[in-house]
């Protein structure tokens, strides 16, 4: 009898199956013609796999050079001398990628109004903050600045209630953040009121890590947005919201809501982003905890789970942890993980130079420790050795063979002068058939910008592309390497890398010598089947890709 009733259990639950498949695909056929066939998604049709076997592609055409030069408005041979003069003129050492208004005009009604506008912003920032150091023509001595910067970098920082108070809820992080830094902050979330305008209770605080104030009239980047929210949320539930924010943009939030983590989704350092509490909606009766016990007592195995409940109660003390890791911060509540959010590319540990704490809390102490006892921007001397073996070789007088642009920071010192104590010591660099520059944005520190313009003088390797440097706005850096290398020094092959790169010259030229002179080439690891992200942390807008393919075109 038990057999036959679970048979019949089971073709009912076929039969129920099959319904809902019915009704799903007679509900989807009238869809796709109604809409046509292109609405539909064709990621699961046109994906290829990425070149997982060799393909021999040396017997594919490669496209024809529109024009002997890349574009129209380059410098033919004989007008390369004066184009030369006319960048000495500039200073030397100032990119010459011309900036369009039309083509940031934030005042287009597209959706890549925000986008227009940071770049906007970003350009016209930067070159006020350069002409004004030209003007000034002032510098900073780098021995003083590395003497004082142990005073005001202090190991520890600590507050105590009255103290946080007085600072207006802020602590000042005065180096900001490295590797190991940690912030503890204990407090008493405060019992829930109603809202102003309804009489809906809420209870929530605001936590974050504050950056430079790099526009007038914004307010300053938050680097991290740490949100609990106990009442009062849409679906009344508790809450954990993390997120950052740039230019008054905010990015994508992640959301705690007491469900852990999937186990495809990515890990931070290891740790889940999202632990599990105990949720009003979770079945715990004395049914499910006869049944735990029924198992055990059977043998059969199951894996024994701790449930605890939402990290925050009214009234009740907490002591939360803010560490930095590896790939993200980590946050810890009364010695238990809680949650970890992965750094968003365009910020730095060193930017986050302030905590703030504001809504329903009392904060009883807040401090500090394992904060970095120098600014990485300070040490600048250390890292520089100011010797004429190191310059580099001026603009040739004649078109080179290959030019090597590489992206670099403003407060990089330490990479660059590793490239230029290795392979820039390179014959083929040395004898200028090899042309190398490093290519720089405004940083937002004034000092570091001092150090800069110093060093750019000194060893003429550096080129400054006039705009606040921002991780979304990189491929202006690129754009400027491809003026460069065509408008300026008139290359036949152009190269970019990264100051961390250490570059075969010999081996670069050896293959590029293989090519004839009519043929496009490049070298790399080339993904004819890739895709734009959409998704992730190096996820790029549907927006964003068109917007740049613009740029590009334009400076083309």
């Amino acid at each position: 009898m038990f057999i036959s009733l679970a048979k019949q259990r089971f073709v009912q639950i076929l039969i129920i199956v099959g319904f809902l498949y019915i009704v799903l695909v007679s509900v989807e056929i009238p869809f796709v013609f109604l809409t046509g066939f292109s609405s539909l998604s064709q990621e699961s049709l046109t994906r290829l796999p990425g070149l997982s076997r060799e393909v021999n592609v040396q017997e594919k055409d490669s496209p024809i050079r529109p024009l002997n030069w890349v574009s129209k408005s380059s410098p033919p041979p004989v007008q390369f001398l004066h184009h030369r003069r006319q960048l000495k003129y500039q200073g030397g050492f100032i990119s010459n990628l011309s900036f369009d208004a039309k083509t940031f005009d934030p005042t287009t009604k597209d959706r890549s109004l925000e986008l227009h506008k940071s770049a906007k912003v970003a350009w016209e920032l930067g070159r006020k903050l350069w002409e004004e150091l030209e003007s000034r023509n002032f510098v900073i001595d780098s021995t003083e600045n590395v003497n004082n910067g142990s005073e005001r970098c202090p190991h520890l920082v600590s507050l105590s209630a009255s103290e946080f108070l007085d600072h207006g809820n802020v602590m000042e992080l005065p180096c900001g953040l490295t590797l190991g830094s940690y912030v503890t902050v204990v407090g008493k979330p405060r019992g829930t009121h109603p809202r102003t305008k309804s009489k809906v209770a809420f209870s929530q605080f605001i936590m974050e890590l504050q950056g430079l104030r790099t526009v007038d009239g914004e307010e300053p980047p938050r680097i991290l947005h740490f949100n609990p929210r106990l009442k009062g949320d849409w679906n009344r539930k508790p809450v954990i919201e993390l997120n950052t924010c740039f230019r008054m943009q905010w990015g994508s939030a992640l959301l705690c809501e007491g469900w852990k983590s999937e186990a495809y989704d990515e890990t931070v350092d290891g740790e889940v982003k999202c632990e599990k509490w105990i949720r009003d909606d979770n079945n715990f009766s004395d049914e499910s905890k006869l049944t735990w016990w029924l198992q055990r007592l059977v043998g059969q195995k199951k894996s024994l789970t701790v449930n605890w409940p939402f990290p925050f109660a009214e009234n009740k003390l907490f002591v939360l942890t803010l560490s930095a890791g590896m790939e993200g911060y980590h946050v810890n509540v009364d010695g238990r993980h809680i949650t970890s959010f992965p750094y968003r590319t365009g910020y730095t540990l060193e930017d986050a130079i302030g905590l703030t704490l504001n809504g329903d809390i009392d904060v009883h102490a807040v401090f500090a420790s394992s904060l970095p006892t120098s600014h990485p921007s300070d040490a600048t001397q250390k890292n520089l050795e100011m010797s004429n073996q190191w310059k580099a070789p001026p603009l040739p007088g004649q078109p080179v063979d290959l030019f090597i642009g590489i992206l670099s920071a403003g407060n990089h010192f330490a990479e660059r002068m590793a490239i230029r104590k290795s392979w820039m010591q390179h014959n083929l660099v040395k004898s200028s058939i090899v042309h190398v520059r490093f290519f720089v944005a405004v940083h937002p520190r004034k000092e570091v910008n001092v150090e800069l313009k110093n060093e750019a003088e000194f060893f003429g390797d550096i080129v400054i592309v006039p705009y606040m440097d921002n991780y979304d706005l990189v491929v202006l850096k690129t754009v400027a390497i491809c003026e460069y290398g065509a408008r300026t020094v008139s290359a036949k092959f152009i190269m970019k890398c990264d100051d961390d790169t250490f570059v075969r010259v010999d081996a670069v030229m050896n293959e590029a010598k293989k090519v004839n002179g009519d043929r496009s080439f490049y070298i790399g690891n080339i993904n004819y089947y890739h895709k734009p992200l959409r998704f992730g942390k190096w996820a790029v807008t549907y927006e964003n890709f068109c917007y740049w393919y613009m740029v590009i075109y334009a400076n083309a």
